[in-house]
């Protein structure tokens, strides 16, 4: 098959996505070798996620490796080019349902295991740690708002200045992950940081459908706020940079 940027979108996402709701289930799901292991591991864990996602939508075809709605629509906004918005988000919304299936196939036995509803849900999707629309779509905006110009920062070359050049590309992957690093850290707090609305999507597509034992609700109700908090932070991100003209 070849190697395109639909491909590497997909399969990238699908990489965040296991690893990421992967570390949620390690910690959270019962009789798991890391139960317990906390918020500091889940941050970690969807850190080295991101960080890995980016070299596999590279290598499998997607240079720009957004793997993020958030990012297709900062970067057509930014550059004023919405050509590749639709199949990269396409892309990224079927890898992102893939991965989430993937987390229930590698955690099989724990689902009927672990009786918590809520616990379920957040090996899938995002929850707030307190349940107010306007703040938890504040938290969303906000903390997508700093990835959108932590990744124009790490991407600046800065040409003005003779003594820097630009990063090297295998650099920048790592430095995206302690960017979503610090995210979770500072901000995630409220809402579990989705910043990536299709990150929260998928996946919770993926629990309404698949068999999981005594799941609960799927809480459509919240999916709103991880889809539209992050849109529109991408959206005023982008229009910051756009006014010191990255």
């Amino acid at each position: 098959m070849q190697q395109t940027p639909f491909i590497g979108e997909l399969i990238g996402t699908m990489i965040i996505i296991l690893l990421g709701n992967g570390v949620v289930a390690n910690v959270v799901l019962k009789r798991t070798k890391g139960e317990n292991g906390g918020w500091i591991v889940i941050t970690a864990g969807w850190a080295f996620a991101v960080t890995f996602g980016v070299f596999v939508a590279n290598a499998f075809g997607s240079p720009g490796a957004h793997l993020n709605p958030a990012v297709t629509i900062a970067f057509a906004v930014l550059k004023s080019d919405y050509s590749n918005v639709f199949t990269f988000i396409s892309a990224q919304l079927i890898g992102a349902f893939l991965g989430a299936v993937l987390v229930w196939l590698q955690y099989l036995p724990h689902w009927k295991a672990t009786e918590d509803h809520e616990s379920k849900l957040a090996c899938f999707s995002t929850n707030p740690a307190i349940s107010s629309p306007l703040a938890n779509f504040l938290s969303e905006f906000i903390a997508t708002i700093v990835l959108i110009v932590g990744i124009a920062a790490i991407g600046f070359s800065g040409t003005s200045d003779v003594h820097r050049g630009p990063i090297p590309s295998g650099v920048a992957p790592y430095l995206v992950g302690l960017l979503v690093w610090s995210i979770g850290l500072s901000l995630g707090g409220t809402t579990g940081y989705a910043i990536n609305p299709v990150r929260d999507l998928g996946p919770r597509i993926a629990h309404t459908i698949l068999p999981i034992p005594n799941k609960g609700s799927s809480q459509w109700g919240y999916a709103w706020v991880p889809i539209a908090g992050p849109i529109l932070g991408a959206i005023v991100g982008a229009l910051i940079l756009r006014m010191f003209s990255f």
